[in-house]
């Protein structure tokens, strides 16, 4: 019984030292993002942290081989765990308005300091294995087995760790309440053991700990994750950090760091300014005048709330089938929540962009790519397997539109990803959002020019029931249009460098001193 219980323990443990792992990821990224860079620095940093905990775990185990050293040092790795969300969440609202102020050194201060808070818990949870196959050794003949099905039992642990955060907990009570549940499951079965292996006398001494972790529970994680101004709504999904601004009749959708807004909406506004209505411009590359009216569909790859569907539908009409395809759920339920996103011609496909556009029985006058920001830029849209999916699924006028984030200097994206488009269609054209750091890059299954553009300008120009909000777009793209981009490399599913790329924009804002608006 009691050596059996061991392996349970094995197994909860492991289960912990995942979960711990994936957790810190959203608490960071909350204030941070998600990117690979995060990524590198907690990966890395908790791999050195359990290695110092294999390594005092095995000594300490030499020396006291008993199950009530075994157990408190678990009671203690528990209460660290729950202690950390609640230390780190002044620090990382520092942190939240130090990134909105661009404050670089209290940023990468504050950074620090959270990732090194996890040295305690992360520690003490790597020092259980090799306790516990200390105590699980009964003779040496038995060593190579007995440390295999610790191992395996520990790892199986931690494949379940993996997926229970992320996928139910934090979408379900928030990324500090899922520190708190593996805490609390950790202080369980390290007290159980008290009973099982030892007594209950021992246990009494730890007894204020379990209390501690109830308090938690009580009163510990009250207020917002962010103290952001305006604020009406946050939550997490198993994607994203996601708040909702709301400055006078206008509200925003902020995701995870919160740079750059990824839909807008007014009741009795539809031009935004940034890159959602230069969408509309998508059709009149082609000879004029265009018919609007032949405008019959679109599909937008990264709906987020619903912006530039409700200015197409605007524009073109009720009559405009839309597909959006949006990775995330809630969001979705934010868009038609907060986001007026309730129109009838709007289909909403919660998918994968690629997945969700290569399988679908459509064809589509307009495209539009707008799930790229960096440094979250999901690199099989870069592809030229991609956009040979996208210029397959457009009708023969049909253009593809993206939405592509740079630095003020380095334009190495948009040349990468326009060498990439050329190898597929025909003709490419871009121009630069006004005011921000995105470029609009247009690409037309059929070859097409920018006096095509200028001619459909002006024909529209000399209609009265044309939309305003057309015309506005039109020119703000004419008297933005930038040269010919550079031929460079082409993205394939085989390579692509978009990290290195994202990586250096990022780099190049910070360094520069300014954000911008990355939209």
């Amino acid at each position: 019984m009691k050596k059996n219980y061991l392996y349970l323990t094995v197994f909860f443990t492991g289960m912990t030292s995942l979960a711990v792992e994936l957790s810190a990821s959203r608490l960071l990224g909350n204030v941070y993002g998600s990117s690979n860079l995060v990524w590198a620095c907690i990966i890395g940093l908790i791999l050195i942290y359990l290695t110092l905990g294999y390594w005092l775990g095995g000594k300490l185990a030499d020396r006291r081989p008993t199950p009530k050293v075994f157990y408190r040092l678990l009671m203690w790795a528990s209460l660290t765990v729950g202690l950390v969300p609640i230390i780190a969440r002044p620090i990382l609202r520092v942190a939240a308005n130090a990134f909105d102020q661009l404050q670089i050194p209290m940023l990468v201060g504050a950074f620090i300091t959270v990732l090194i808070l996890f040295i305690i818990p992360v520690t003490l949870i790597g020092m259980a294995s090799p306790f516990a196959l200390k105590l699980a050794l009964r003779d040496t003949e038995n060593a190579g087995r007995e440390s295999g099905r610790i191992s395996a039992i520990s790892t199986l642990g931690s494949f379940i760790g993996t997926f229970l955060p992320v996928l139910v907990l934090i979408p379900l009570i928030g990324t500090f309440r899922t520190f708190l549940f593996f805490s609390s499951l950790l202080m369980l079965i390290a007290t159980i053991g008290f009973f099982v292996a030892v007594d209950f006398r021992s246990w009494l001494r730890q007894a204020w700990m379990p209390i501690v972790l109830i308090l938690l529970w009580v009163f510990g994680t009250r207020g917002a994750d962010k103290a952001s101004e305006n604020m009406v709504y946050e939550t997490e999904s198993a994607y994203n950090y996601i708040q909702v601004l709301e400055v006078g009749d206008y509200r925003y959708l902020r995701l995870n760091e919160g740079q750059g807004y990824h839909s807008v909406y007014s009741s009795s506004e539809l031009f935004y300014g940034g890159p959602w209505s230069q969408v509309l411009v998508a059709p009149f590359f082609t000879s004029a005048p265009v018919d609007m009216d032949s405008v019959q569909s679109m599909a937008v790859v990264g709906l987020a709330a619903g912006t530039t569907a409700r200015q197409a539908t605007a524009v073109y009409g009720e009559d405009l089938q839309i597909d959006g395809f949006e990775i995330d759920p809630q969001i979705v339920e934010i868009g038609l929540t907060y986001f007026g996103m309730t129109e009838d011609n709007l289909n909403v496909i919660v998918e994968d962009g690629r997945w969700g556009l290569a399988h679908s029985d459509n064809l589509y006058d307009i495209i539009s790519v707008d799930a790229y920001r960096p440094p979250y830029i999901p690199w099989q849209m870069t592809t030229m397997e991609f956009f040979e999916i996208v210029y397959n699924h457009l009708t023969d006028q049909g253009t593809l539109v993206i939405n592509i984030g740079r630095s003020p200097l380095d334009r190495t994206l948009v040349n990468d990803l326009a060498t990439t488009i050329r190898q597929v269609f025909p003709t490419v054209f871009t121009m630069d959002v006004p005011n921000s750091f995105n470029t609009i890059l247009f690409a037309t299954r059929q070859p097409g020019n920018w006096d095509n553009l200028w001619e459909n300008y002006a024909y529209l120009s000399s209609m009265d029931e044309v939309d305003p909000l057309l015309l506005e777009a039109m020119a703000t793209t004419l008297m933005n249009i930038q040269p010919e981009p550079e031929v460079t490399r082409v993205y394939t599913d085989d390579k692509t460098p978009i990290e290195w790329v994202t990586n250096k924009i990022v780099l190049d804002f910070i360094l520069g001193g300014d954000m911008g608006d990355l939209n």
